[in-house]
């Protein structure tokens, strides 16, 4: 998982933060997927004494799938391989800027 992380990250821009309206990539060992998914939704769990987030989700996937993943700041924001059920995931948000570039080779 690790590997994979390394080299997703050199071909993908990544984002510091997690914001709401934010495309997300997220990576599962087992089962393996690469998936999208929009963050809907950011708040604290206050059921929690540390710093962990209820992150509203929708994978987009066919069907869209609409889930609530529980993530402190580390693991929300790709510094941190975490494990749900036993099984390794990777979640980071994704820059969506586009690069304009024009016929003359100029990049904005």
């Amino acid at each position: 998982m690790e590997k994979l992380v390394e080299e997703l990250k050199a071909v993908i821009p990544f984002k510091n933060n997690t914001e709401t309206g934010d495309i997300a990539l997220i990576v599962g060992q087992n089962p393996q997927m690469i998936v999208y998914a929009r963050v809907n939704s950011i708040e604290r769990d206050q059921s929690k004494k540390d710093e962990w987030w209820n992150i509203g989700l929708t994978f987009l996937t066919v069907p869209l799938q609409k889930v609530v993943w529980t993530l402190r700041t580390a693991q929300m924001t790709g510094q941190e391989i975490f494990t749900m059920g036993g099984e390794k995931r990777f979640f980071q948000s994704v820059e969506l800027e586009p690069t304009i570039t024009h016929a003359t080779g100029i990049k904005e």
